[in-house]
């Protein structure tokens, strides 16, 4: 996977735009003076968990004995749960992993973990590391990168949200959803397709 591919993968799972309101609604008790220094905090701890995971996950599955098949099919799956979330939120729990912050100024739980490094965005991490760990450079940069756009986004969440509208966020959430569809369906694909020829 290019850099690039690898970049609109991870931004997508993080989902900026959608977590505009999350963030908004977590931060709603904090001082504002504090707000961009909380945001700034939790992408840094967030981006910390990712790295951890990027390089450590792969020893997980080679102890599992899990091959590259299974894990681009795997991938595909999770990025279809993703962007079915997406397209089709729910009333509830529109797209993330996590439930709502509690009151006060909120720390790791739930803006670094899971609302930036959800569990989808680490399996996904791990799976394609796993399928050729000489590309680390790659996947780390499309992780910078990706986690950069998403930092500075969040930061401006505020401004973001008043000048743009709610709506116009949702759809361009869903259009990224549509997206992700695709490259679900091809990481299926090309998962089945390693594994008969395999077989």
């Amino acid at each position: 996977m290019s850099l690039l591919a690898a970049f609109m993968v991870f931004f997508m799972i993080m989902d900026p735009l959608g977590n505009i309101p999350l963030f908004l609604a977590a931060l709603r008790t904090t001082p504002p003076e504090r707000r961009q220094w909380v945001i700034l905090r939790e992408c840094l701890i967030a981006f910390t968990v990712m790295v951890a995971f990027l390089f450590g996950g792969p020893a997980l599955l080679d102890l599992l004995h899990i091959e590259g098949g299974a894990l681009e099919a795997a991938g595909g799956v999770i990025l279809l749960l993703i962007a079915i979330r997406m397209v089709f939120p729910t009333p509830e729990r529109n797209l993330r992993e996590g439930g709502t912050a509690d009151l006060g100024e909120p720390f790791i739980v739930p803006l670094a973990v899971p609302y930036v490094a959800g569990p989808s965005l680490l399996a996904m991490e791990v799976v394609l590391i796993s399928q050729n760990f000489d590309a680390w450079p790659i996947y780390l940069g499309a992780l910078a990168l990706a986690w950069a756009s998403t930092t500075v986004i969040l930061y401006a969440s505020g401004f973001l949200l008043r000048v743009m509208g709610e709506r116009t966020l949702v759809a361009m959430e869903r259009l990224m959803g549509m997206i992700l569809v695709i490259l679900a369906i091809q990481m299926m694909l090309n998962g089945s397709k390693s594994f008969f020829i395999g077989a």
